[in-house]
């Protein structure tokens, strides 16, 4: 939650502006953050507040939000696992046994 005694407090339009390049090396829009806010990515939503009629965040709660979405993983590498290996072929075990002579 919001604390705006002590949080910085940014319309959605500034904290746009407050993020890195990504993508084509422009900046998130506004209406990425509206959906961040009111959509949310995986289940997690951003931190907004009203300030009058306009919709604010915080640099705390972006951080807050961009944290729940790195999750616990941050910094560590990804395990890369093989894929299971292939099991042989099943063959018919009386096949076997008539082309050796057993029955």
């Amino acid at each position: 939650m919001i604390d705006i005694t002590r949080e910085t407090l940014l319309p959605l339009a500034e904290a746009a502006a407050t993020l890195p390049p990504v993508r084509g090396g422009k900046r998130p829009c506004y209406s990425t953050i509206w959906r961040w806010a009111t959509c949310g990515i995986k289940g997690m939503r951003l931190e907004t507040i009203k300030v009058g009629s306009v919709s604010c965040t915080s640099r705390e709660a972006m951080q807050r939000f961009f944290d729940r979405l790195t999750g616990p993983q941050a910094g560590v590498p990804q395990v890369v696992r093989k894929p299971p290996r292939r099991q042989p072929p099943a063959y018919d075990v009386e096949e076997e046994l008539r082309k050796l002579g057993f029955r």
